[in-house]
């Protein structure tokens, strides 16, 4: 990088804080600064979203995948999006919504009570912070290996940035910030594509040279309940439907953005709008891989150029931003480190506000508030938080390398130990009536002990099926166990509001008809599966 790449970067770091201040100064409480007044537009709240999806580790991971190891395959993980969307507009963000609440635990402690709603909140900020430092860790390691500064300059420079501007803007910096990344992210990631594929010889030489195998985009001969296929269809379409439900329907960091909408109704249509656009950003970063792997066949030499690991094997995580770095000209590499930056920015930057609302909400006005804070104390401490948690997943970025390379292989693996869980938690509070706390905290500690059960003694069984056996089992048991311990009696008008109603339309006060949408998030879902079966023919030798 030169002179003219660190303008860019600089001018594009300095936009965001300014872009922040400038949306904070609207701000006049908790409830401004965490769902922007519910005042922000559905499509906005559909593109933050996408943008807080592709994280780093999507960036450079699911090129390197295609690249290294799975080729194509990968593609079948976003078979499941559209039709989770409809599970989280039927069953999950509506309820939310409805109750107008900031940290998505307070509808549990309506239904099963405080300790339910402490237990899961706690929870949920410890894994968040640790797997955000991994982010950080993750991407100030391509800013070390690609430009050559120092790993701890490259952490404090992405994390003071994002706190800076995360800290005034609130939620409305989180998501317009996120907008103007998703942007140029998508820039970067179409201008890479050009040089690879040009570089190449043109789409054709690409695809003659790429072997059939990586070219696959499904694999329906393998079902991964033992046959060591983590990424056979079966596993990647049930597994990752349930999934997605649980990230996008239980997860704070997605959930607090779809409640900063106007109503239900602009809720849902921001999942909807997900549930179509992601598929196409996903297939162009997987392109690039595509690109890349032909150009390497063609430029073996370009292998020895790639970083290695400490064991002396390839870092593949890196082939992007050393193609970029050896390739493009100056000027659009600064652009390329922006789409870095911007990629890591646009987890970070939802993690630290929604750690801070449920710190806020969760923990001290729940237990250390004895009267309601005034609006500027509740901005002030609001902000205070974002700033702790920011600094807290900094200082972790600088410990989880010590733990090994496998931590950030592993952390999807971990996640999916627990999502089955959280999602059977809710599905548990919306769909029944008789579970309670009690029963339900037995039924996590079961879904998410039989997981670890699979992950130590059948390690050929994918840990994508781990996110329907937790939820499956957590459900199962935490309903048996709530009926044979017994717990709180509800009044049923007391919970009328926060159960699922087959009556949604009136129930939910509905002005959209949903059912269409419905039918056309499933008829995509079928075009998805047409355009992964073209472009397995294409590479077909």
């Amino acid at each position: 990088m030169n002179y003219l790449d660190w303008i860019v970067v600089v001018v594009y770091l300095a936009g965001m804080i300014a872009l922040a201040v400038h949306l904070g100064k609207s701000q006049k409480n908790g409830g401004d600064y965490y769902l922007g007044g519910n005042d922000v537009n559905y499509f906005a709240i559909a593109i933050s979203t996408m943008a807080t999806q592709c994280s780093t580790n999507s960036l450079l991971g699911a090129p390197a995948f295609v690249i290294a190891s799975g080729g194509l395959l990968w593609l079948q993980n976003e078979l499941a999006v559209p039709l989770a969307m409809i599970g989280v507009m039927i069953f999950l963000l509506p309820f939310f919504r409805k109750q107008n609440i900031i940290s998505v635990y307070e509808y549990l402690e309506k239904r099963f009570g405080v300790g339910t709603r402490t237990f899961m909140s706690v929870v949920f900020q410890i894994l968040r912070a640790f797997a955000t430092g991994v982010t950080v860790y993750g991407i100030s390691i391509v800013l070390q290996e690609i430009t050559g500064m120092e790993f701890w300059l490259a952490a404090l420079i992405l994390g003071v940035i994002t706190i800076i501007y995360d800290m005034f803007g609130g939620m409305k910096a989180v998501i317009y910030s996120d907008i103007i990344q998703m942007v140029v992210l998508y820039g970067g990631i179409a201008i890479c594509l050009y040089y690879a594929v040009t570089l190449t010889g043109g789409w054709t030489e690409v695809w003659n040279l790429l072997p059939a195998d990586k070219a696959n985009a499904l694999d329906f001969s393998h079902h991964g309940l033992g046959d060591g296929k983590d990424y056979a269809f079966w596993p990647m379409l049930i597994g990752g439907f349930f999934l997605y439900v649980s990230y996008y329907g239980c997860d704070q960091t997605q959930v607090q953005r779809e409640l900063s909408s106007k109503s239900i109704d602009d809720t849902n249509m921001s999942l909807f709008i997900n549930g179509i656009l992601r598929f196409p950003l996903v297939i162009t970063y997987c392109l690039v891989g595509v690109a890349i792997a032909a150009f390497i066949i063609k430029n073996p030499e370009f292998l020895n150029a790639i970083p290695k690991n400490a064991d002396g094997a390839i870092n593949y995580n890196l082939t992007v931003p050393q193609f970029c770095i050896m390739y493009l000209p100056h000027g659009v590499i600064g652009l390329i480190m922006i789409a870095l930056f911007s990629a890591a920015m646009s987890s970070l930057d939802s993690t630290i506000n929604s750690l801070s609302a449920t710190t806020m909400r969760d923990i001290v006005e729940r237990f250390f508030v004895k009267e309601p804070l005034s609006e500027e104390n509740q901005l002030f401490i609001s902000r205070s938080l974002t700033v702790f948690w920011g600094v807290v997943c900094v200082i972790f970025s600088f410990f989880v390398g010590n733990i090994g390379d496998s931590i950030i292989e592993a952390i999807n693996k971990i996640g999916s130990l627990a999502n089955g869980s959280i999602l059977a938690t809710f599905l548990l509070a919306i769909l029944t009536r008789r579970a309670n706390g009690r029963g339900t905290v037995i039924g996590i500690i079961c879904g998410f002990a039989f997981n670890v059960y699979l992950w130590l003694y059948f390690p050929k069984v994918s840990w994508l099926w781990w996110n329907l056996f937790g939820c499956v089992i957590t459900f199962v048991s935490g309903y048996v166990f709530s009926i044979l311990l017994g717990g709180e009696k509800h009044n049923p008008d007391e919970i009328d509001d926060l159960i699922f109603s087959s009556n949604a339309k009136s129930f939910f006060n509905y002005k959209k008809n949903w059912p269409v949408y419905y039918a056309i998030l499933v008829g995509y879902f079928g075009f998805m599966i047409y355009m992964l079966s073209v472009i397995s023919s294409l590479g077909a030798k």
